[in-house]
């Protein structure tokens, strides 16, 4: 799978864990293993120009999905080709982690996961079909999650989320 990543937020994200995240979807979703995605992350002033320009909605969203070319899961033989671009904002994102009551890890890869279900052709315009997404968003977050712990946790003493925590880890480091 080839995913890219951009960063363009000003927001510190764990950009290597949201990768092998969107690997992970991917791959439990029988997408061929060429397939491509390209993952931006942008300020809210970007993603509310994106949303109003492409949903005529106003104001920032979280995830936006622009599918390409058409890209199925379990649809007989996987093919070729490049699934499409997922934009996420990080500044809504760590908003609705503190609703949600989750760190803002999480928020991001239930949004990259929805985002990869989008470009996939599930919605949740419809009961039965939200149903059908987020029961199947829910699952794939759970088990990469359940997988793969050490990219939730942090590898030092200190959460790299919290900007103090890190510095005491540093400090404590260097005693």
């Amino acid at each position: 799978m080839s995913i890219d990543i951009s960063n363009e937020s000003g927001i510190e994200c764990d950009e290597r864990s949201l990768v092998a995240q969107a690997a992970y979807v991917m791959g439990r979703l029988r997408l061929h293993p060429q397939a491509e995605l390209a993952i931006t992350l942008v300020d809210e002033g970007t993603m509310t120009v994106l949303h109003e320009q492409w949903m005529n909605e106003p104001g920032p969203t979280d995830v936006l999905s622009f599918p390409m070319d058409e890209l199925r899961a379990d649809e007989g033989e996987p093919q070729e080709g490049h699934l499409g671009d997922i934009v996420v904002c990080p500044q809504v994102a760590q908003r609705q982690a503190e609703v949600a009551g989750h760190s803002f890890r999480d928020e991001m890869g239930v949004l990259v996961t929805h985002g990869i279900l989008h470009l996939l052709g599930y919605d949740h315009a419809e009961p039965d079909e939200e149903r059908l997404m987020f029961g199947l968003q829910g699952q794939l977050v759970a088990e990469f999650k359940h997988e793969h712990p050490e990219l939730y946790e942090p590898s030092e003493p200190g959460d790299s989320e919290n900007p103090e925590n890190a510095e005491n880890s540093e400090r404590e480091a260097t005693r």
